[in-house]
């Protein structure tokens, strides 16, 4: 694995020069076929900045060639994984990884809201080889008091929307896109998403669900980086990192306005549809 023949000084290196081509405004790169099995001009290309070229390759390096070579691109994140890998990329199994998330994540002060109230951290509940995967906004005072997601009125309505579905809370994985609860229950900040967010990528990543369905407009423009109503996000399968992502209703907002429960029964019907699950009959329409 590339990651392991890494030292720092190329570690360094490497972060630099991902950092200086965003600057200029790029942010996906290209790896060559033969790259990884050559650390030295991996090390050459980024140290001093030359290209990776395989002997066979340079008596055709030509203008049509050379577009040939640049194959599959590996975002920037995954750049900066090689040179940084995570904790739990050596994990043996999803249940692993994720024990080792929370233990990489700590009893968290990367933002202000560990200062601002919370009694804990909510990381994540369920089946971690789970094939559906909810995703909401943030703690409750329910949620921080007892550090699981969705356990208060909003949790047993979702609750029932899981049990509809013909699937029990501990079939499915739980989350937030923030792991501590924002005074006031108010709504998540843009830099709390973006610091607390990665440590959800990384559960997802571990978990590799089939399907996600985001709960809310907050959940749906984090994951999506999509401003839009819940019209546009409804309705429609996203593309999220190679995992289909559906939105929903939040259920504290189908608390608030019950009229939209059939709505968002159409939503979950979308998501047993392609899971490959059988829609109750009590409850088809």
């Amino acid at each position: 694995m590339m990651a392991g023949v890494l030292d720092p000084q190329l570690q360094r290196a490497l972060a630099e020069r991902i950092r200086y081509y965003n600057e200029l405004g790029i942010y996906d790169f290209y790896r060559r076929d033969s790259a990884e099995a050559n650390p030295r001009a991996i090390e050459d290309a980024v140290v001093h900045g030359n290209p990776v070229v395989q002997p066979e390759q340079r008596e055709e390096m030509t203008a049509r060639s050379k577009a040939d070579i640049a194959v599959p691109v590996v975002q920037e994140e995954d750049l900066f994984e090689m040179a940084n890998p995570k904790p739990e990329s050596g994990a043996i199994d999803p249940v692993q990884a994720l024990r080792l998330i929370r233990e990489d994540l700590g009893d968290c002060t990367r933002c202000r809201l560990h200062k601002q109230g919370r009694k804990q951290i909510v990381f994540g509940v369920g089946n971690p080889k789970a094939e559906l995967m909810f995703i909401g906004e943030a703690p409750g005072a329910d949620e921080d008091q007892q550090g699981e997601p969705f356990v208060g009125r909003a949790g047993q309505l979702l609750n029932n929307m899981i049990k509809a579905m013909g699937l029990r809370r501990e079939d499915i994985y739980i989350a937030n896109i923030i792991k501590c609860r924002p005074p006031g229950n108010r709504t998540p900040e843009r830099d709390e998403c973006d610091t607390c967010s990665p440590f959800l990528m990384r559960q997802i990543a571990a978990i590799k669900p089939k399907a996600i369905m985001a709960l809310g407009a907050v959940a749906a423009k984090t994951l999506l980086a999509i401003n839009a109503p819940m019209s546009e996000f409804r309705g429609r399968w996203f593309d999220f990192r190679g995992t289909k992502l559906a939105v929903t209703y939040h259920p504290a907002f189908l608390l608030r306005d019950p009229r939209q429960k059939k709505e968002a029964w159409k939503d979950l019907q979308m998501v047993m549809k392609e899971l490959g699950m059988a829609i109750p009959a009590k409850s088809a329409e």
